[in-house]
């Protein structure tokens, strides 16, 4: 019998839940796939997974699951966000990325904890109920004043019950130096490195079940010194921390850093210390073969984007050309104030959707690499691929039952085309750390109602603020 250790070396009997009767895609390393299996969870992590009903005799079993009429994935991994953004949706619907910037970084600079508390708590809250068990936020606006922004962030995190990933970003290139944010916006670069540091030092959890983690994030190339991008890559490997940062989203960005730095968008990260196995980026749209190539050769990450990319007509990603070279590909929700759902499950059925759109056609991606960028792919993101991304005995058991059961899904007779090409799907049951988070389609540890009404009304509070300024 499974069993853990008190502090005092006493042993204590490890709870089991027992899922059973349901088909599982576990995005092992072999696809492996049962029509009808199941997956026991002990504690913490994931005992065993296979064909037919579980082990006889099992001990200390808390929950039996029939999980007939559903399919088991593991959790949904988000590789990229701005949570705080959920209080300015809607705004800037007809604008390309630099002018929906521009648009919205005088109301953004006005954002306090009280607002990003309650825009982390909408973003989770929708992710989770769409079946995310690993969120991450890439959060780079701190104005002056504005009090423990990311406290505030990881607070919400963890009263989700989701594992979290806080990139903690900055910006240090204003207008008045050329960038794009207003100049009261941005942070010095001793300063934000500092910030920046003490954040790591106070949160990141390196364990191998760690609910929270912290990466290194300045904001892009053109919010951002070339200083603060090279002490920040120093300081990210001083810590032993991931590096994040958006890179190659649009045409005009190429432009200003050939324009700036006298090169592309990578070659500018490669001389500033940014690829590398410990590095991925968002979006990266306007990638060559070159690119390309020198994003697998030093295993550096994607976070794929897709409809934010289509919202701001920034394009379409080589995503199929990304993978067959090697790079470590993710999907990211992208802040919902350029993707409105808020939902990472639309992104699996988007990124099959839009890739086919490109040069690979129907060829682009089917239904199981979808699913796998949303999973596994992610888990590789953001460095995590040891302990989720997959069913596999000894890993964490982040997981999700999808119900396709329904109207929706019950004439579709592949599972996971079911998810992938189906509306989305509702979640029975989505567990972190061998945690209930989700049940029958509704947040445990969250009240959505009470959400929904503290969103509005920071939504309101900032409209009003900016308003006035």
């Amino acid at each position: 019998m499974a069993a853990s250790a008190t502090p005092d070396g006493a042993e204590v009997a490890v709870e089991r839940i027992v899922i059973e009767n349901a088909a599982i895609a576990t995005v092992d390393a072999d696809d492996t796939e049962y029509a009808s299996g199941h997956v026991v969870v002990a504690g913490k992590r994931i005992e065993s997974v296979g064909a037919g009903r579980a082990p006889e005799g099992l001990e200390n079993v808390v929950r039996r699951v029939d999980a007939t009429g559903h399919l088991v994935t593991p959790g949904l991994i988000n590789t990229h966000h701005h949570f705080y953004q959920w209080i300015t949706r809607g705004l800037a619907t007809d604008h390309n990325l630099f002018n929906w910037l521009t648009a919205l970084y005088p109301t953004w600079a006005r954002i306090d904890e009280q607002m990003t508390y309650a825009a982390a708590q909408g973003s989770l809250g929708m992710m989770a109920r769409g079946g995310v068990t690993t969120a991450m936020d890439h959060h780079y606006v701190f104005p002056r004043g504005s009090g423990d922004i990311s406290g505030s962030i990881i607070r919400a995190a963890a009263e989700m019950g989701v594992r979290f990933t806080l990139a903690r970003g900055s910006m240090d290139r204003s207008e008045k130096d050329g960038g794009l944010p207003p100049d009261f916006a941005v942070e010095s670069l001793e300063g934000a490195l500092a910030a920046t540091e003490e954040t790591v030092k106070k949160h990141h959890d390196a364990s191998f079940d760690a609910m929270t983690q912290v990466a290194v994030a300045p904001c892009s190339p053109f919010s951002v010194s070339t200083e603060l991008m090279r002490q920040g890559a120093e300081l990210g490997r001083r810590l032993g921390v991931r590096l994040h940062t958006h890179g190659s989203e649009t045409v005009e960005e190429e432009r200003f850093c050939h324009e700036l730095f006298g090169m592309g968008p990578t070659d500018y990260f490669a001389s500033t210390g940014w690829l590398g196995d410990d590095v991925w980026m968002a979006h990266c749209v306007h990638m060559n073969d070159s690119d390309i190539a020198a994003f697998a050769r030093t295993g550096t990450g994607v976070a794929h984007c897709p409809s934010s990319n289509a919202r701001l007509a920034a394009g379409i990603a080589r995503v199929p050309d990304m993978l067959r070279a090697g790079v470590p590909v993710g999907l990211g929700v992208d802040g919902t104030a350029s993707n409105e759902s808020g939902e990472l499950h639309t992104e699996l059925r988007n990124a099959l959707l839009i890739n086919r759109l490109g040069a690979h056609r129907e060829a682009a991606l089917n239904a199981r690499q979808a699913l796998r960028l949303g999973t596994y792919g992610g888990a590789q993101v953001l460095g995590r691929a040891a302990q989720i991304g997959s069913l596999e005995a000894g890993k964490l058991a982040d997981l999700v039952l999808w119900k396709i059961d329904g109207i929706g899904h019950a004439s579709i007779a592949d599972p996971v085309t079911a998810v992938v090409f189906g509306a989305a799907a509702p979640v029975t049951l989505s567990l972190v750390n061998g945690r209930p988070v989700v049940e029958d389609g509704r947040l445990l540890h969250a009240d959505e109602d009470a959400i929904a009404r503290s969103t509005r009304d920071e939504a309101q509070r900032l409209a009003r603020i900016a308003a006035g300024s």
